[in-house]
């Protein structure tokens, strides 16, 4: 067997699964959140008189979808910062 490291070979550091699990977190959360939003704000349109609210659910909802990109790539500069991985726009990030 080789003594040389494997390209294959993943290193993994204490850090670096921390930042991975509170990010992993986050994202988790704003998909439920997601859901619910849209969910409720479903249901309140079946009255006339919660329309408005429903609306507004589906705003929020909406504005989080965008978030959740914004979560990703948030994750990956903090990643690139530690050195655990390529940030944005490194060689090795496709």
């Amino acid at each position: 067997m080789s003594s040389e490291p494997d390209e294959w070979d993943v290193r993994i550091g204490h850090e670096e699964l921390r930042v991975r699990g509170r990010y992993e977190v986050i994202s988790i959360v704003n998909d439920i959140l997601i859901g619910l939003w849209f969910v409720v704000g479903s249901i309140l349109f079946f009255f006339d008189s919660t329309v408005t609210a429903g609306t507004w659910l589906f705003l929020i909802g909406s504005i989080q979808l965008v978030v959740r990109p914004l979560i990703r790539l948030h994750r990956r500069v903090t990643l690139g910062r530690i050195g655990g991985q390529p940030g944005f726009g490194g060689a090795r990030d496709f």
